[in-house]
């Protein structure tokens, strides 16, 4: 059997964005994503984190700190009866050799082997650019950035690369327009295995 998924940003999508977070202190997750992730799960979508902390490879933090950091998050969101399938991070600054750094769709062809995904019937939710094309060199069905973090920014910047993106305010309204597409769709269909 197949599954379907959505792939989440963390920093900007999910939480605010606070310039390599690494204090789980200082965590602020956005309005309405426990909510949010709660209806993805009840519509049978797994959920993924996949976040590039580039801090770690810049030495400004260790895994350490951004897996005290997560867990803060995981333990906030299980409130609302969130429960992330796997959070996959590249560690690498952006000048270092990484199998995964966003915008490679390696964590989520990872994923797709992983847990039986039908890569054509999950979504990419982020606040860059990276994130779109991560969502978009996997084949998901769509990539969606949100206004939030660095979204609007990007939206601003960058029109002519958004082109087969989804744009909307934050999480919630993502999350809303992915229910509605998937009932469209209609729920997974059987694969090979």
């Amino acid at each position: 059997m197949t599954h379907r998924a959505v792939f989440l940003d963390r920093d900007g999508t999910l939480n605010v964005d606070k310039n390599y977070l690494s204090d789980p202190e200082q965590l602020e997750i956005l309005p309405g994503t426990g909510r949010a992730l709660r209806r993805l799960i009840e519509a049978g979508f797994l959920l993924f984190i996949v976040t590039n902390q580039s801090g770690i490879g810049r030495g400004y933090y260790t895994i350490n700190d951004l897996e005290q950091v997560n867990a803060r998050l995981c333990a906030e969101l299980a409130k609302d009866g969130v429960r992330f399938t796997r959070i996959f991070f590249a560690a690498e600054a952006p000048d270092q050799p990484s199998r995964g750094r966003k915008p490679s769709p390696q964590f989520l062809l990872d994923a797709q082997e992983e847990f039986g995904l039908d890569l054509g019937q999950c979504y990419m939710i982020g606040d860059k650019l990276i994130d779109v094309a991560c969502g978009q060199n996997a084949g998901v069905a769509r990539s969606i950035l949100v206004r939030t973090g660095y979204g609007r920014r990007v939206e601003q910047e960058a029109p002519a690369e958004l082109d087969r993106a989804l744009i909307v305010d934050d999480l919630p309204a993502a999350v809303s327009w992915i229910l509605k597409a998937s009932q469209e769709i209609g729920p997974a269909r059987p694969g090979r295995s």
